[in-house]
Order: structure tokens, then sequence, then C-alpha cells
């Protein structure tokens, strides 16, 4: 078991222990630094805003950044669980906005979110 472990560890070190050439470091593959942004503002102090992300690549290869979104209110930062977007979330009325999820760079489905609770409910239609 040992052996298998020093195995692996090796299989990605030159003959002295440091990485291989043209290795990518695991940092290269972290998130960009990107300002959180206001996009919606709902009456009653209620804002909305796209946070941190995560980069993602569709069917074809091509990268784009689906960020989280929050809602925000007197200093209080309620994220929405599971929904990453790369579209500019909507109002729909003074206490509920719509967001598309996106998975893999595409829209997948539309949510609306009550700023109360943060919690997305699918669109059907």
């Amino acid at each position: 078991m040992l052996t298998c472990l020093v195995v692996v560890l090796l299989a990605g070190c030159g003959a002295h222990g440091e990485p291989e050439a043209g290795a990518v470091p695991e940092v290269a593959q972290a998130a960009p630094a990107v300002p959180d942004t206001l996009v919606l503002s709902l009456p009653g102090g209620n804002t909305v805003w796209l946070a941190e992300g995560r980069r993602a690549v569709d069917s074809a290869g091509t990268p784009c950044f689906e960020r989280s979104v929050e809602i925000r209110r007197e200093g209080v930062k309620l994220k929405v669980p599971l929904l990453f977007t790369a579209a500019i979330p909507t109002r729909v009325d003074d206490s509920t906005f719509q967001a598309l999820l996106y998975h893999d760079c595409r829209p997948a489905n539309a949510y609306k979110i009550g700023v109360r609770d943060g919690m997305p409910h699918k669109v059907t239609q």
C-alpha cells in the first residue's frame, strides 16, 4: 500500500521531486477574483448581487464564469442556494425576482426567488 502511494506521488514529479515541465499549477485553475456586482434594487432596501462563482465550459469547449446570487439588506447577506447564473436577474414584483440557472455555460431553468427566504422556486411553463 505504501509503495503504491509513493509511486502515485512521484508520478507527477521529475527526477528531483520537482513538477514536470509544462505542469499547470492548481492555483491557475482558481476562479478569477471578480468583485461583487449590484444588479437589482427592490423596495424595502433589498438588493440583489452577483457574487463569487465558478468556471464552467460549454460542450464546444468555450469557457464562461457562472456567479452565485445574493440578497442583501441592512448588512445581512443571504445566498440563494445552488443557483449559479451568467445572466442578470430580473424583478418580478416588490418582493420577488427571477434568475436563470446556468449549467455548463447554458441557461437551464428559470427560478423565482423571494427576498425573505432566498429560496429558489422553479418556474414551470
